[in-house]
């Protein structure tokens, strides 16, 4: 609910402000309640340099940058496009997470969910229509959706089940996102907006952003994937959807075209033939002694 609220957050933010500040400062709003969070529940920030040295990539490159993309994203499509364009975090997650960091196993369900997959995000990419700003803002989304898939497998992979809790993991991410990117906002657009300038539905919005799609929505998030496993994290995706584009039709008014619901639906199905959620017809067992139709 948290994350597919925060589609419609972020159209109502780039309505009014540069859309890295959108990202930056929801990235540096989560930090800090993260860290609010740790220091209620009475943890620590990892003290081994080595896991802040892993943490540049899950920080960088699976909060910093998909957090950029998405509000640069929506100035482009509606929210519900990129709350669907979201759903495809699990297809990315699973080729990284089984040939690059083999945190998940291989079966023939994989290959083909993964190409069912693909062939629905090409669907929903609309892939028979001409370039233009709608293509430019879909392909940021599914970049977006591409850096999670690496993230999540490679937090699973270096920095879990070392003795460190995934509230701190999550903390030490989002510190090192906010390092990352609020230098580079700086440096583009310049201070950002004063609250004054704002209304406070965009306030209100960036604040949502920050508090609970970075700082609740986090620590939830990593205790499953210590718990869970990459792939079982990246279920929350089948939801997603849902919540982002009934939330952008209501509240936005923001309408389907007919290619974005089927290729979410195909796309769906990929992720849960691959995650072993929908069973792949088998043959029947010959009985003992019988010869198939065609053997010698």
């Amino acid at each position: 609910m948290i994350w597919g609220a925060s589609f419609v957050f972020i159209k109502y933010g780039v309505l009014e402000m540069p859309a890295i500040w959108v990202g930056a400062l929801r990235i540096a709003l989560g930090a800090a309640t993260l860290l609010v969070i740790m220091l209620v529940m009475k943890e620590r920030l990892p003290r081994d340099p080595r896991i802040w040295a892993h943490m540049l990539v899950p920080g960088v490159i699976g909060v910093a940058v998909p957090f950029t993309l998405f509000p640069l994203g929506e100035e482009r499509v509606p929210s519900l496009v990129a709350g669907i364009w979201n759903a495809t975090t699990a297809l990315w997650v699973l080729p990284f997470a089984v040939f690059v960091f083999r945190t998940e196993r291989f079966r023939a369900r994989s290959a083909v969910g993964l190409l069912l997959g693909f062939a629905g995000v090409l669907v929903v990419l609309g892939f028979w229509r001409t370039g233009g700003a709608a293509l430019s803002g879909q392909l940021m989304c599914a970049l977006a959706a591409f850096c999670y898939g690496i993230a999540i497998p490679y937090m699973k992979r270096f920095t879990t089940g070392r003795g460190v809790s995934g509230i701190s993991l999550a903390t030490a991410q989002s510190l090192v996102a906010m390092v990352a990117i609020v230098p580079v906002a700086l440096l583009t657009q310049g201070l950002p907006p004063a609250p004054g300038a704002l209304s406070a539905q965009a306030i209100g919005s960036v604040l949502a952003l920050g508090i609970f799609g970075s700082g609740v929505a986090f620590a939830l998030n990593m205790r499953v994937i210590i718990q869970a496993g990459a792939s079982t994290a990246a279920f929350v995706t089948y939801l997603v959807p849902l919540v982002s584009t009934t939330l952008g039709i209501v509240l936005l008014g923001e309408s389907l075209t007919w290619n974005l619901p089927v290729g979410a639906g195909i796309v769906l199905t990929g992720v849960a033939i691959a995650q072993g959620m929908l069973r792949l017809p088998r043959r029947a067992a010959l009985p003992e002694g019988a010869v198939a139709d065609g053997a010698p």
